[in-house]
């Protein structure tokens, strides 16, 4: 029977950078389908900006994310975060591009490495097709289908389906009805994908 494993994940999410790679490396080991669901923080379930976070808690969040990071082999550039745009449209060629059936994970990891490993702007539109024509794609379909009103029903149907199952933070992992938050839940996630699932 064929393990599914639905990605709850935004590509500005460090969080979800810093765990891709760990991730596809388990799913690749259990033989686990991933589907893709890029979606924003669900605020309504008690998801929280780090913006919106007392500086006490987004000072200890930069720490472990640094600590994280190097457990994980990442860089990771806070340099010129506040100016930024918003990475949302990167994450429309992400939806686009597994909706071609295309390699969404190289995409992902293309567009996040050059977000949060080197700080460039990936919510420009020229920076983020140069990337992803970097990659091997053809940034500039890929760019207008994520525009698309079919990619916007899908990120919508993504969020929906988040928000029904109790999503909150990025990224999530939902396997057989059982959620898990954050890249360091992992490896319940890879307990529950040998059959030795945790009950609290």
């Amino acid at each position: 029977m064929t393990k599914i494993i639905d990605y709850f994940f935004s590509v500005g999410s460090p969080w979800s950078y810093i765990g891709l790679d760990a991730f596809e490396a388990l799913a690749s080991q259990y033989q686990a389908t991933i589907h893709p669901h890029v979606i924003p923080v669900i605020e309504d379930n008690g998801g929280i900006y780090a913006r919106n976070r007392p500086e006490p808690r987004r000072a200890y969040w930069t720490k472990d994310l640094k600590r994280w990071a190097a457990v994980r082999g990442k860089v990771l550039n806070f340099e010129n975060r506040a100016a930024l745009s918003d990475p949302s449209p990167a994450g429309f060629m992400v939806i686009a591009a597994a909706e071609s059936g295309q390699d969404w994970l190289r995409l992902t990891k293309a567009l996040q490495e050059a977000f949060w490993g080197r700080g460039e702007d990936i919510g420009k539109e020229d920076v983020r097709r140069a990337i992803a024509t970097a990659a091997g794609f053809d940034s500039a379909s890929l760019d207008e289908k994520g525009q698309s009103d079919a990619v916007q029903a899908i990120r919508k149907a993504s969020h929906e389906k988040a928000k029904a199952a109790g999503v909150f933070g990025l990224p999530t992992f939902l396997y057989e009805d059982e959620l898990y938050w954050g890249q360091d839940s992992l490896p319940f996630l890879e307990r529950h994908l040998k059959g030795e699932k945790l009950v609290a």
